[in-house]
């Protein structure tokens, strides 16, 4: 990915740099814990904290607005150890994050543009996410971008949250 840089409105996005890592930990645990999708003490507030090991195993994206870091998600191939539901053909995005004061800027709507842009030009067939039912927002994106439910997907996590997949084919 090359990034998006949007001067009108001062947002960039690009693939995250280690200096950011901090950063986008703390954005992204703010606003999964922050907003109370995910408890404080619950084991995937550690793995959305681990931007180092994220971005080793899959591409982490930033979103800079005027210089700070606004927003951030994790993009994964299918069969890599971020690719939750991916199947053959699938780009996956995980861990959706955009800070308080900057929603309404954009910058969820760019960041999923972003992997959209990502997977036309890989030649991916679609791109898939699970979500959260608590999620409005995020839907209000995902759908708005053409993203539809796949309930045959859904799935719970070993605690019991459930969570449904959604999908935006390419082709």
């Amino acid at each position: 990915m090359h990034g998006i840089d949007d001067q009108t409105t001062g947002l960039l996005i690009r693939p995250a740099q280690p200096d950011e890592y901090a950063a986008i930990a703390a954005l992204t645990v703010d606003v999964y814990v922050g907003d109370g999708y995910v408890a404080d003490g619950n084991d995937y507030v550690r793995e959305l904290a681990d931007v180092a090991h994220r971005a080793a195993e899959a591409e982490v994206l930033v979103a800079l607005h005027d210089g700070r870091v606004v927003g951030s998600l994790t993009v994964a191939e299918p069969g890599t150890p971020y690719a939750e539901i991916a199947l053959p053909g699938e780009l996956e995005f995980r861990m959706l994050a955009v800070a308080k004061q900057a929603r309404g800027l954009g910058v969820g709507t760019g960041l999923v543009r972003a992997v959209i842009d990502e997977a036309r030009s890989g030649g991916y067939e679609a791109v898939a996410l699970t979500t959260m039912f608590s999620m409005v927002d995020a839907h209000r994106i995902y759908e708005r971008l053409g993203f539809v439910g796949v309930p045959e997907r859904d799935w719970a996590t070993h605690d019991g949250l459930q969570l449904f997949v959604m999908r935006l084919a390419l082709r």
